[in-house]
C-alpha cells in the first residue's frame, strides 16, 4: 500500500465520502465533470448528477440488511436538462482556461453496488464470486464500523487523495509527462476504464478492472479483467486495509462529452461548438508553446 503514487483531488463527489453503520448505509452516485492541472491534481468542475440517500436498515431480527426507509441527502440532475447541461459544460470549459488546467474527462461513482448483486456497471463484468466478497466485506465494515474517514488536504482544502492501481493505470495518471505532452495526449484520448474504488486510511484508489483508453486512432482493447488487481484487493480487504465504497467509470478526454445521454440533442449548439473549438485550439496552443520553449531552451 505504501508503493502507491498519490495525487490531490479537488472537490470530491459526494458519492466517494460514502459510508455506512449498522443502521443504515449511503446509497447513490454521481457523475462529475473532471479536470485536470500541471501538477496532475485532479478537480471536480460541476456535476452532471449527484443522487445520494441514507438507507436505513430495519431494526428487526432477520431483516437486519433490508431497507426500511430512504432520506435524501443530496440530488441535482442536469440528465434531463439539455439548456442546463450545455451551460454546465461552457462554464467548465471556460473556467479551465481561465485557471490553465485540461479537460481530464466524466466520472461515474456507483455506491449501493455493495447492496445489490445486480447493479449494472457498464463496460464492468465481474465474477459473482468476488462480488458476494465485496458485499460480504461492505457488511462487516457497516456491523463494525470500519469506514475510514478521508483525510483532507494539508491547508484545510477541500481535498483528499486518490491513487490509480492496475496494469494500465498509466492511462488515468499521466505520471512524468510535461503540460504539452498532457495536452496533445488528453485531446487524443477516447475510451473508459471501470473498477472498484476502495478507501484505506490514506486515500481513495481507483482500482482499474478494465479498459479500452487509447491515445491513437487504432482499435479498443478487448474486454479484459486485471487479476493481479483483483488478488491485492482480496488480500488487503482480508488485512483490513482496503474497505470497498463504489464502483467507478471514467471516460477519459474531450470525447467523454459524448457517451452523455443528452448528446446527440446538444452537439450542435451554436455556443456547445463555439467553447469546444475555442478549447480545442487552447490546447493546441499550450502544445505549440511549449515546443518553441524548450526550442530556444536548446539554443
Amino acid at each position: 500500500m505504501g508503493s502507491f503514487l498519490y495525487l490531490e483531488l479537488f472537490d470530491p463527489p459526494v458519492a466517494l465520502l460514502a459510508s455506512g453503520s449498522k443502521k443504515g448505509v449511503d446509497l447513490g452516485g454521481s457523475k462529475s465533470l473532471l479536470s485536470i492541472d500541471q501538477d496532475l491534481n485532479l478537480y471536480n468542475e460541476g456535476n452532471i448528477v449527484t443522487e445520494m440517500s441514507w438507507g436505513t436498515f430495519y431494526d428487526i431480527e432477520g431483516l437486519e440488511d433490508q431497507i426500511d426507509t430512504f432520506t435524501t441527502k443530496e440530488y441535482n440532475s442536469l440528465r434531463d436538462d439539455p439548456e442546463a447541461l450545455i451551460k454546465a459544460i461552457i462554464r467548465c470549459l471556460e473556467k479551465l482556461m481561465k485557471e490553465n488546467k485540461l479537460f481530464y474527462g466524466i466520472a461515474d461513482l456507483e455506491v449501493d453496488a455493495f447492496m445489490n448483486q445486480n447493479t449494472v456497471i457498464p463496460g464492468l463484468k465481474l465474477d459473482s464470486k468476488l462480488i458476494n466478497k465485496l458485499m460480504d466485506t461492505h457488511k462487516k465494515q457497516r456491523d463494525e464500523n470500519l469506514f475510514p474517514t478521508l483525510i483532507k488536504g494539508d491547508q484545510g482544502q477541500r481535498s483528499i487523495k486518490i491513487s490509480f492501481q492496475g496494469e494500465n493505470k498509466k492511462n488515468l495518471h499521466f505520471y512524468g509527462l510535461n503540460y504539452s505532452e498532457l495536452s496533445s495526449k488528453l485531446l487524443a484520448a477516447r475510451g473508459f476504464a471501470t473498477g472498484i474504488v476502495a478507501t484505506s486510511d490514506k486515500a481513495a484508489n481507483f482500482f482499474l478492472m478494465n479498459d479500452n483508453i487509447r491515445f491513437k486512432e487504432n482499435k479498443p482493447r478487448t474486454f479484459y479483467i486485471d487479476q493481479d488487481c483483483i488478488t491485492v484487493i482480496e488480500a488487503n480487504i482480508q488485512r483490513e486495509k482496503l474497505f470497498p465504497i463504489s464502483w467507478f467509470r471514467i471516460d477519459i478526454g474531450l470525447f467523454a462529452l459524448r457517451t452523455l445521454e443528452l448528446w446527440e440533442e446538444i452537439k450542435d449548439d451554436k455556443k456547445l461548438t463555439k467553447i469546444l473549438s475555442k478549447y480545442v485550439k487552447y490546447c493546441l496552443k499550450i502544445v505549440k508553446d511549449l515546443k518553441i520553449e524548450e526550442k530556444a531552451k536548446k539554443k
